[in-house]
């Protein structure tokens, strides 16, 4: 016997017998969200607030006094350099004196007491926000060094459910997937905000 044949007959032993094709999976679930526009943003402003996170509505054109009034209701006064901004975010975004961010090392974001961003998606059900690392949200670190994050989110970027925010999104690209404030529970499961991102998460709705 040839080291080829002993080989092959090694896998096939693995194998075993002929199996049966697998059984289909079905796939009837809903797949869109029909719900006035209007509804899903109320929806997502309830799943993000059960979440404990901080959600401002404003006018287009007010984005920047809001994010601003934001930053100061959660942060106190700070040094506005201490905010850092996604290379993307319109300068209709960004509140006075905020630095954009510029590529430094990693590390040096924690410094930053708060971060600025756009979205890819929002989905309304899950209360889920989606940055897909495009120069509107920012590279991933920027999402999670600084204690605080601020997402702005315009409603043309909401969705009802899950399949519909898949769909727009790029399988390559590399997603971050936020639904509230970073938390967890210790052994006595209390619930611990901030160990594996920001404490604290305020959202924007720009319309």
């Amino acid at each position: 016997m040839s080291a080829r044949e002993e080989i092959l007959g090694r896998i096939r032993t693995a194998l075993g017998p002929d199996r049966a094709a697998p059984a289909g999976i079905r796939r009837d679930y809903r797949l869109t969200d029909d719900r006035d526009a209007t509804v899903l943003l109320d929806v997502l402003v309830d799943r993000l607030e059960d979440y404990q996170a901080t959600v401002v509505r404003c006018a287009p054109s007010d984005v920047a006094a809001s994010v601003a009034e934001a930053l100061r209701t959660a942060l106190g006064e700070h040094d506005p350099a201490r905010v850092v901004v996604a290379p993307g975010v319109p300068a209709d975004w960004r509140p006075d004196g905020a630095v954009q961010d510029d590529g430094r090392p990693a590390v040096a974001l924690a410094d930053h007491l708060a971060s600025v961003t756009g979205v890819c998606v929002a989905i309304a059900e899950t209360g889920t926000l989606v940055l897909d690392g495009s120069p509107l949200s920012g590279r991933r670190a920027l999402s999670l060094l600084p204690d605080c994050l601020v997402c702005v989110v315009e409603p043309a970027q909401v969705v009802g459910g899950v399949p519909e925010g898949l769909a727009r999104l790029d399988p390559l690209a590399p997603l971050t997937m936020i639904s509230g404030p970073s938390a967890t529970s210790d052994i006595e499961l209390q619930r611990v905000e901030g160990v594996h991102g920001p404490r604290t998460l305020l959202v924007v709705l720009a319309g």
